[in-house]
């Protein structure tokens, strides 16, 4: 059996990221003025957000299932360099070595080769992607829910 290439964006997939943001602006109001516009510069940012519901088992799922080559392929901001570090702990923190040499960072997912990317948004590519576009959750620049608005209507259309 040929596996198909499975791609996972993180932040707004895998990752909780925007229920992240919002509890750290709560806990360092002295800071919102400095970051509002760019809060995926905010030093260790990336490190310890929790994942978003049902992703784990999800993502688990998919990988016991045998039916997946599966990447993550996420971008690190430009003026945060220590925001990859911080994914990677991240991913071995939920993952162990399920996606050891898996990761791939990229703004410009068009040109990965797969078969299907989950993504919450179009940007860096995701919308020009080769492959089926799996549009996941809530796209926060528009507040508009995706095609996928949770982990279990990825695993019906996968599994």
């Amino acid at each position: 059996m040929n596996k198909k290439i499975l791609f996972i964006d993180m932040d707004g997939v895998m990752v909780d990221f925007g229920t992240h943001i919002k509890s750290w602006f709560d806990s360092h109001q002295h800071l919102i003025e400095k970051f509002k516009t760019c809060p995926d510069h905010i030093p260790g940012i990336f490190r310890d957000p929790l994942p978003m519901d049902g992703a784990i088992d999800a993502i688990n799922k998919l990988y016991n299932s045998g039916r997946y080559d599966m990447y993550i392929a996420t971008s690190a901001p430009w003026g945060n360099p220590s925001s990859l570090t911080d994914k990677r702990y991240w991913i071995e923190k939920y993952f162990g070595e399920m996606f050891h040499k898996r990761l791939i960072t990229t703004h410009r997912k068009d040109m990965l080769i797969g078969d299907y990317l989950i993504d919450d948004r179009t940007k860096n590519g995701a919308g020009e992607f080769n492959g089926t576009l799996l549009k996941f959750g809530t796209n926060w620049e528009t507040n508009t829910e995706n095609d996928y608005p949770n982990w279990d209507s990825i695993l019906e259309k996968l599994l």
